[in-house]
């Protein structure tokens, strides 16, 4: 058997100092050596084999917090792992506290196509693994040919369409060498919640901006923008998945969703959620009122649903744990996941499957409320949890 982890991390707005990355925002030389810090103690905490992490703005800094947790990993390895010289050399519980470094371990980086000039700038994303992959990493953010998304009017003709030509941030592509298994990964950034506004064609900011004069219709329609955006973006990413299961591969779905596990997003993603039985169900070329699917049918509906869909680790680790909640976002009184792990049937179940998952952790201590005095917003610590998946392939 093989055991590995697989993690999550939107890190929150990583690059070097002094550098402006959106208008007004950076960091001084001790805030990014804070943030540095802060974030290599995060990295050496999950320790995980594979690392899908989200908000890089350049690769340098994040090579910088992978180098620091590796030295911080050594120290603690002197310390902690047993051998001769320590007391308590025969108690084998001491080795679980072993770090290991990722001086053999790759990272890609997927920067943004949307990147653009101090004060605008877009951040990409980034794979590290210890397994190092397969082949070359695939950056999709380009969409050709365009997404076009027809809609019809309620009382019938043309209700115009949608269209998608680039996602607003990556997705990060990689086949991974796992025990005997070559496991394919797709780490995704969706479109955040922030409302999209249209400049006016005079020039000048749109006028929801400006929350003196709060036009709650107009920011409305920017949360619509926003969340048709991100479903679309969805849709691209399911079309990627199904094709991967489709060729036999195995496939994990990480990343920040910008939505939890019951929106919409997360279910285009994820893929339809099968009824228990379709047999009750009236046929789609129903001939008669009694006309419904068979039982046979039913099993093969069944069946074709299942085989193309994900599911969620914290779902499948709540359902496991009897735990009431996970979440990896803490902002004016909301606790919500917005971060997600989802597994191909690989791992859930089915003829196909070549392991399971043991355990799923969440790492959401540093997240504060915002809604509290108490508990002011750190832009140099990370705004989301980290999540981790502990796999075992059964190498068979």
């Amino acid at each position: 058997m093989t055991d590995f982890t697989i993690a999550s991390f939107n890190v929150k707005n990583l690059i070097a100092a002094d550098q402006e990355y959106y208008r007004f925002e950076k960091y001084t030389p001790e805030e990014h050596a804070w943030k540095e810090d802060w974030l290599a103690d995060q990295v050496f905490t999950l320790n995980a084999d594979i690392v899908g992490f989200q908000e890089i703005f350049d690769k340098a800094p994040l090579q910088e917090v992978i180098a620091e947790a590796d030295r911080r990993g050594k120290a603690s390895n002197e310390d902690a792992v047993p051998d001769r010289n320590k007391r308590y050399a025969r108690k084998a519980i001491f080795r679980k506290l072993a770090y290991k470094d990722y001086t053999s371990a790759q990272l890609a980086f997927a920067p943004n196509l949307n990147d653009g000039e101090p004060g605008e700038r877009r951040p990409g994303l980034a794979i590290l693994s210890r397994y190092g992959f397969v082949g070359k990493p695939e950056v999709i953010q380009e969409v050709d040919p365009d997404l076009v998304i027809p809609f019809a009017m309620m009382s019938g003709g043309d209700g115009g369409s949608f269209r998608l030509d680039r996602l607003s941030r990556p997705i990060l592509k990689a086949r991974i060498p796992v025990g005997k298994q070559i496991i394919t990964v797709f780490n995704c950034h969706l479109k955040s919640k922030l409302g999209e506004f249209t400049r006016p064609d005079e020039g000048g900011q749109p006028p929801e901006v400006d929350l003196v004069n709060y036009d709650p219709v107009g920011r409305a329609l920017g949360s619509l923008r926003a969340a048709t955006r991100r479903m679309a973006e969805a849709w691209v990413l399911r079309q990627l998945v199904v094709e991967e299961i489709n060729n036999g591969n195995p496939v994990i779905v990480l990343g920040d969703l910008n939505d939890n596990d019951n929106a919409v997003s997360s279910e285009i993603i994820a893929g339809e959620r099968p009824f228990k039985n379709y047999a009750w169900m009236r046929r789609h070329d129903a001939k008669k009122a009694n006309d419904r699917y068979s039982d046979a049918e039913n099993e093969i509906i069944q069946e074709k649903i299942k085989a193309v869909r994900l599911e969620s680790c914290e779902k499948l680790f709540v359902r496991k744990s009897l735990r009431d909640m996970v979440y990896t976002s803490a902002f004016g009184g909301v606790f919500e996941s917005i971060d997600q792990i989802l597994l191909s049937r690989h791992f859930t179940g089915g003829t196909n499957q070549i392991g399971e998952m043991s355990y799923f952790s969440v790492f959401n201590d540093h997240l504060t409320d915002g809604s509290h005095d108490e508990a002011p917003y750190n832009k140099l610590a990370s705004d989301h949890g980290q999540i981790m998946a502990h796999l075992r392939l059964w190498d068979a």
